[in-house]
């Protein structure tokens, strides 16, 4: 065999080796904290994955592991999928975060994305949306449609996201309505459909006529259905089943754009360790429609705060507001910093009931 013929089948090899590995699919996993099915908040995530997998087609190849408790477990699903040869990884709950810290220092080589967690490496980004924006639409809603000035609030961990979501609801409902008094029953569960339909009923059997969650089953628009005259509010996802009442809007969460930018960013190979916040401005946090069920007056005036929210206009949290237990903290005019929003561990003024440790 000559050297020339010797050269030309390596070169032929080599070019065979080149297709196979263009055509190598990029691969990208999901964890989820519950089922795909829940209505909530794995639904939205799962429907950002189906959507990488439509823009990309062939090019990427997704999977994902539902159930995932947060903790050890967590821990091993992330190295499983590690193992499998994923490129790309999104751990789509807050409890994941110390596990993806420790599997992404095992595989420096594959990236992760933990969503609503704030601890980053070289290959661990963080991502949230500013679902608070949301819980004030909510809020300014509320305040107007109780009738018993009594609003049911299903927390589900004592987390700052949840703080935050809390105090932004009670702020724009008292701010409609100063007569207002807030419930709140913590699950501790971010998905259990018995529940969330307990603490459901236990706020309906203490005069709520307004249920907000931040809990991720339909469980709590079912228990309020079956009650009768109470509100309720899509969480998560649109949960439009329920509409036009008792559920009469709802805060989406909106991941696809970010999943697919950021599958892109890894093939690319452009994908840097960022931080991302982002709301209604954006699109990652929407507002689903608000229906016939609340007044038209009602109605304009949420789609105003909506929109002056997403514009920058107007914070959700913008003083005169003091902390619950009267010291001050935003002056007239003054608004809040991320730093004080991302750690917050305190209720404001009018929230009656300790945080839980």
């Amino acid at each position: 065999m000559t050297i020339k013929s010797i050269m030309a089948g390596a070169t032929f090899a080599a070019s065979l080796s080149t297709a196979a590995f263009a055509e190598d699919p990029t691969k990208v996993g999901f964890i989820y904290v519950g089922p795909v099915g829940d209505g909530g908040w794995t639904y939205e995530h799962n429907q950002g994955r189906l959507a990488v997998e439509e823009a990309f087609g062939d090019a990427v190849e997704t999977v994902f592991v539902e159930n995932v408790p947060e903790g050890a477990d967590a821990e091993r699903v992330l190295q499983q999928m590690a193992l499998g040869g994923a490129d790309l990884i999104f751990t789509t709950s807050f409890g994941y975060m110390d596990p993806t810290i420790n599997v992404a220092e095992k595989f420096p080589d594959v990236k992760f994305e933990h969503a609503t967690g704030y601890k980053q490496a070289d290959n661990v980004s963080v991502y949230s949306a500013r679902f608070y924006e949301g819980r004030a639409v909510q809020g300014h809603i509320a305040g107007h449609m109780t009738e018993s000035n009594v609003i049911g609030y299903i927390g589900s961990f004592p987390i700052p996201e949840v703080i935050r979501g809390i105090n932004a609801a009670y702020v724009q409902a008292k701010a409609v309505n100063p007569d207002v008094e807030f419930k709140i029953v913590w699950a501790y569960t971010w998905f259990d459909p018995a529940k969330e339909a307990e603490a459901a009923t236990v706020l309906i059997e203490q005069g709520a006529d307004v249920i907000l969650q931040h809990t991720d089953s339909t469980a709590p628009q079912a228990a309020a259905q079956a009650a009768g005259n109470v509100v309720t509010f899509g969480q998560a996802s649109d949960m439009a089943e329920f509409g036009p009442f008792p559920r009469v809007s709802s805060i989406i969460d909106n991941w696809s754009p970010y999943y697919i930018a950021r599958t892109q960013a890894v093939i690319d190979g452009t994908w840097e360790s960022t931080s991302t916040w982002d709301g209604i401005g954006s699109g990652m946090v929407g507002i689903g429609e608000i229906t016939d069920a609340v007044p038209a007056e009602v109605k304009a005036s949420a789609e105003a705060l909506r929109d002056s929210l997403a514009s920058g206009e107007y914070h959700a949290f913008t003083g005169p507001l003091n902390k619950q237990d009267g010291s001050a903290w935003l002056a007239d005019g003054e608004t809040a910093d991320d730093g004080t929003l991302a750690g917050m561990n305190f209720f404001v003024e009018g929230l009656t009931g300790e945080i839980p440790q």
